[in-house]
């Protein structure tokens, strides 16, 4: 899957994978390769600048941690972040759902 395939969905899908406790950048991109099957194999030049954004944001909370003798920095859901995670899954829930209707090939329901 292209990285660009996720545009406006990879706020939410970093959230989600913290969702389960924190985790450093480089576990976050193997949670999601591994939660996706492999599908979303994003480069660190997309996902290290959303994680700053959404630090920034007040979404994530980052602190410095050593994982493995090397100094990383951790990232955790913030109460706001558990907030605009449930926004994301009910702006996701929408999206599909019209997405489905467009090009699911179920019949609109015809009105007039």
């Amino acid at each position: 899957m292209r990285p660009d395939s996720v545009r406006g969905h990879l706020d939410g899908l970093i959230l989600a994978v913290l969702e389960t406790g924190p985790l450093h950048g480089y576990a976050i991109i193997e949670a999601l390769q591994a939660r996706s099957g492999g599908a979303l194999d994003l480069p660190t030049g997309t996902v290290y600048p959303a994680l700053r954004r959404l630090e920034r944001a007040g979404n994530l909370a980052g602190s410095w941690s050593t994982v493995g003798g090397r100094e990383r920095r951790t990232y955790k859901l913030t109460r706001a972040g558990r907030h605009a995670l449930a926004a994301q899954r009910g702006e996701w829930k929408e999206f599909r759902d019209v997405v489905n209707r467009v090009l699911g090939g179920e019949p609109w329901p015809a009105t007039g």
